[in-house]
């Protein structure tokens, strides 16, 4: 991993300083498409910031560990805002040092946005690649990004029109898991990786990667598989984790919860390939949820979270939909169950529609099929040749 003093090195003779920060792994998973689409086009030139494993795959530099930077929830972050603002400090002198050719924040605009608009007063151009939800809650972020904003990269493709009518320069450059994930998965090879048989009814859980999610959602998603086997003792669980600390922590909440009788097939990662297995998924709300619909799987979208941050957070939405399929299709395809009502036997019973009513699995896999080919462009190069442009800088 990359040192301080690394980061300070100057690039390549005549190539530039590209600055990155990434704060969390879905961020990194969108960096690293964005870097390999520049790399053909600045060979030498250095990239660095903050960054996690599919960014350093692509020759990124980075000095703080990705998981020092997550955090999810209102309340969660106050114990954690001087680390955070510290590190933020230190990057922002030693950029204003560095003067990199642009800044792209990756997502995570608690930290990137402020972070964006100190070096673009100071004349450095800065990027945010995926637009915060602006569309969803918390619409008075606009002023922010007018301000702070060079150009906005966005990967839905509504929301071009909305940065445009602000006046914020804009692409949509597609959603990079429109690419990874094939139009048509392949099921049988999935589950023959997974040691599952062809003819098994398989159901994928996925209570979330971060550790909070863990806490509040583990024993309702696997109370649900005790009630959904009881109804059909065939079924089939697996759950892919996040990393060994992630596992080791939803076993003592399972354990916690008397549900260790729950037969579960863990997973070290794999996450994709748990949901390409499965015949429903029962799954956290965020970026996981688009997953399950790119893979054109029935779902049910959950969440709980501490209740002082649910009850300032559910006032402030402006659609009736949370999950990321049911916001770009406009209606409820899935059923979303949130705090209270993500109850076990909730949860059990709308998986068992998913499980068994074959007219919506069919309609859900035309609709999840039309949304791919929506979402489908060639983010690296679109995203490089923004870059590019605001660097001033021809293809």
């Amino acid at each position: 991993m990359a040192s301080s003093a690394e980061l300070s090195a100057a690039p390549a003779a005549g190539q530039p300083s590209i600055a990155i920060v990434a704060g969390e792994p879905s961020g990194d998973m969108l960096a690293a498409r964005l870097l390999a689409g520049l790399r053909p086009h600045l060979p030498g030139a250095r990239f660095h910031g903050i960054g996690g494993p599919a960014m350093i795959a692509q020759g990124f530099e980075t000095d703080v560990p990705l998981e020092t930077m997550t955090v999810r929830g209102l309340f969660e972050i106050i114990p954690r805002y001087r680390e955070l603002k510290r590190i933020q400090n230190r990057l922002r002198d030693r950029l204003l040092a560095d003067r990199p050719a642009v800044f792209i924040g990756a997502d995570y605009p608690g930290f990137n946005l402020g972070l964006e608009g100190e070096l673009k007063a100071a004349g450095i151009p800065t990027m945010h690649y995926i637009g915060p939800q602006i569309w969803a809650w918390r619409g008075g972020r606009i002023k922010k990004i007018i301000r702070n904003v060079s150009h906005m990269l966005v990967i839905f493709p509504f929301e071009e029109e909305i940065y445009r009518k602000a006046g914020v320069p804009c692409t949509y450059v597609g959603h990079p898991l429109a690419e990874l994930i094939p139009l048509a998965p392949d099921v049988t090879a999935a589950r023959r990786h997974l040691g599952l048989a062809d003819d098994a009814k398989v159901v994928a859980i996925m209570p979330g990667s971060r550790m909070g999610e863990l806490k509040y959602n583990t024993t309702a998603f696997i109370g649900a598989a005790k009630l959904l086997r009881q109804r059909e003792p065939s079924l089939h669980f697996v759950v892919p984790m996040a990393g060994d600390k992630q596992k080791e922590y939803f076993q003592k909440l399972v354990r916690e919860a008397g549900l260790d009788d729950v037969p579960l097939q863990l997973l070290d990662g794999e996450s994709h390939m748990a949901i390409c297995a499965a015949d429903a998924v029962l799954v956290a709300s965020g970026t996981a949820s688009l997953e399950v619909a790119l893979y054109k799987k029935p779902m049910v979208i959950a969440y709980r979270m501490m209740r002082a941050s649910w009850e300032i957070m559910r006032h402030m939405g402006y659609q009736p939909w949370i999950g990321l399929p049911n916001i770009l299709a406009r209606e409820f395809l899935v059923p979303e169950l949130l705090q209270h009502h993500a109850s076990a036997e909730a949860l059990a019973e709308h998986m068992w529609k998913q499980l068994t009513d074959e007219p919506h699995r069919a309609n859900l896999v035309r609709r999840f099929t039309d949304m791919h080919h929506s979402l489908l462009r060639n983010s690296a190069e679109a995203s490089a040749q923004a870059v590019l442009k605001v660097m001033g800088r021809n293809s």
